[in-house]
């Protein structure tokens, strides 16, 4: 059997939600996204590694990152499947008490906490309002759909986690010990924190411990650009945001996405769009209210 890599942009598309309705096989994947199902209609097969999961109407499971998974009808007939694929290191919550979601969930996989909840722990979650809401907010794409998404996402994470409390399951200092680790699988969420402070990529690989070099070929390898590509994209993908859902100017946007002024950033936005960002602004905006 061959485990193919799934090609995700998650550096630039860091949640996913979607309704998956086929009557055709998933075969045997992995990806770095974290991948939650909800099962709307039909009887599926959920293969997760060596592990088999038989999931009907209102079953949710949930795939870690980098997990070799698959999923089949089990009678045949179609299934209709709620999705979100989610980067989990740039899930956040703010709690003096409670480590990152990253690091908590990392800890429950190593001490193998059970993957698959019925349909009595899913309705306790609220979980099928949760997946349409992401559903519906990532499709109208208004103003905060994000925020919304974010939000969303982290309720349901921590009803899962409360789940797993009742099973036994508690944050110890194996999570907040995680908290302080960077690797190029969670890098991006630092890089993402200190955008504005325009990081360099010789300083994020010393926060991955590795030599410039070696960072440099892992982040291509693992993300499909490289780090100072990814950089770049990310400030136009901020500049967007600003433009389309704010009306500061041009100066404050440039500073606040980490270009070194103004001029920078209209050079670099009308290479990536081909447009302006004052055009790309009026034109967007002006979409937003038809």
């Amino acid at each position: 059997m061959r485990y193919l890599f799934e090609e995700n942009d998650m550096l630039n598309n860091p949640v996913e939600c979607f309704c998956f309705f086929s009557n055709y096989p998933v075969r045997p994947h992995w990806h770095y996204y974290m991948e939650i199902i909800y099962t709307i209609d039909g009887n599926a097969e959920m293969h997760d590694g060596n592990n088999v999961y038989h999931a009907s109407k209102g079953d949710m499971v949930i795939f870690h990152p980098k997990s070799v998974h698959s999923i089949y009808s089990a009678d045949g007939k179609p299934l209709k499947l709620d999705v979100i694929k989610l980067d989990i290191n740039r899930m956040n919550m703010s709690s003096a008490y409670s480590p990152k979601l990253r690091s908590i969930f990392r800890c429950a996989e190593k001490k193998g906490m059970t993957v698959f909840f019925s349909s009595d722990e899913t309705a306790a979650m609220g979980a099928a309002e949760s997946f349409e809401r992401c559903i519906g907010e990532m499709n109208r794409g208004r103003y905060g759909y994000d925020i919304m998404i974010r939000s969303e996402i982290c309720r349901l994470l921590i009803n899962v986690l409360r789940c797993w409390q009742d099973k036994g399951f508690r944050v110890d200092s194996e999570a907040f010990a995680e908290d302080s680790r960077y690797d190029i699988y969670n890098i991006t969420e630092y890089i993402d924190s200190s955008m504005s402070q325009n990081p360099k990529v010789s300083e994020i690989a010393e926060k991955c411990g590795m030599s410039y070099s070696y960072f440099a070929k892992k982040f291509l390898a693992v993300y499909g650009k490289t780090c100072k590509e990814y950089i770049e994209d990310m400030r136009i993908y901020k500049a967007e945001e600003f433009l389309i859902f704010t009306d500061f100017d041009l100066t404050y946007i440039s500073q606040e996405t980490g270009f070194s002024d103004c001029s920078h950033m209209i050079k670099s936005f009308k290479k990536h769009h081909g447009t302006t960002p004052k055009h790309f602004r009026d034109t967007r905006q002006k979409n937003l209210t038809v």
